[in-house]
């Protein structure tokens, strides 16, 4: 990524960060603070350049590739955000990695901390973890978990490891177990649940999700399926085992409250009324944990299984109403 380019070409050699992704995708993030609709329209002029031959907007990077940007002129607003990173909040990160090699780092991320910035927030982990290790090349996360959640997050640290963890994704060959406390006495030792989610933006930039009847037939709302297991019934909540088996966003915790068994602490879906009286005796967080996550390894082929022990406010809670 450059700071500032004005009214010269530029030339970038393709290395093994950005082996494989897509020409559009690279010049938005080499070009940062170039409108998308302007890279678009240098693309589709045939001013971008690989290896000397114009390329299509989905042409597909390989290593040593020669890439020609025409000139531009633009500054890139500097970026503060970063100098407001706390040294204590990095170290947190770094002391809760679970697993990390030369492909991969899996973190038991803490409640409370996003995994990117946006939305209002200037950094996430991904930012802290790329300023932590700035002479590695490459962090993309390889898939995302809600900021009051907490639990397993993985972090591809090669290109070819997050396609290969999202090729397994997509095939549904990734285990995701959580945890999850919820409001009322769920019965059934294992739930099947089959619903349809729609995905909207609200206002204020948020995303909000609900269920929709399948016989609406909206065309935007995807299918998602979770399986639930009970673990544990206290005198007025339930500890659930949960099983995903599509990924998509809240999805837990819109299934959940549609279900009329809201997450304990989910200032989203939750119950307001409940969740604002478990503030008084100091739970302050959604009790959802990303306890496991198994996945075959993108280099050796061996099968993974990453455990993320509960943290202390969810464990305090179920000793609590274990007394009760």
């Amino acid at each position: 990524m450059t700071d500032y380019i004005k009214n010269k070409v530029i030339y970038e050699t393709v290395n093994e960060s950005s082996e494989g992704q897509k020409i559009d995708n690279f010049l938005i993030k080499f070009l940062k603070n170039v409108p998308k609709s302007h890279i678009y329209k240098i693309l589709r002029s045939g001013q971008v350049r690989v290896n000397k031959k114009r390329v299509k907007t989905a042409f597909k990077l390989s290593l040593n590739d020669s890439i020609r940007i025409p000139p531009l002129s633009f500054l890139r607003k500097k970026d503060t955000s970063l100098k407001k990173i706390d040294l204590n909040q990095f170290n947190i990160i770094k002391s809760n990695i679970l697993f990390e090699d030369e492909s991969l780092i899996v973190l038991n991320k803490p409640t409370g901390i996003a995994v990117h910035g946006g939305s209002g927030l200037s950094f996430g982990i991904i930012e802290l973890v790329r300023k932590g290790w700035p002479n590695h090349k490459f962090f993309e996360l390889a898939h995302r978990i809600d900021k009051d959640t907490s639990g397993i997050l993985l972090i591809a640290k090669k290109r070819s490891a997050l396609v290969a963890i999202h090729k397994q994704m997509r095939e549904k060959k990734v285990h995701k177990k959580y945890q999850v406390i919820v409001k009322g006495i769920w019965k059934e030792k294992q739930k099947i649940v089959d619903l349809d989610l729609l995905k909207t933006n609200a206002d204020n930039g948020q995303k909000k999700v609900r269920v929709v009847k399948s016989f609406l037939k909206e065309p935007r709302a995807k299918a998602s399926r979770t399986v639930f297991f009970l673990k544990k019934n206290f005198s007025e909540y339930s500890l659930l085992d949960v099983k995903l088996i599509t990924g998509r966003t809240h999805q837990i915790r819109t299934q959940l409250s549609h279900l009329g068994f809201p997450i304990l602490g989910d200032d989203k879906y939750g119950d307001f009324i409940l969740n604002k009286s478990l503030k008084k005796i100091g739970l302050k967080h959604m009790l959802l944990h990303s306890a496991e996550l198994g996945f075959t390894h993108p280099k050796n082929l061996k099968n993974i299984l990453i455990k993320a022990p509960i943290p202390i406010h969810i464990s305090d809670f179920i000793a609590q109403n274990e007394k009760k």
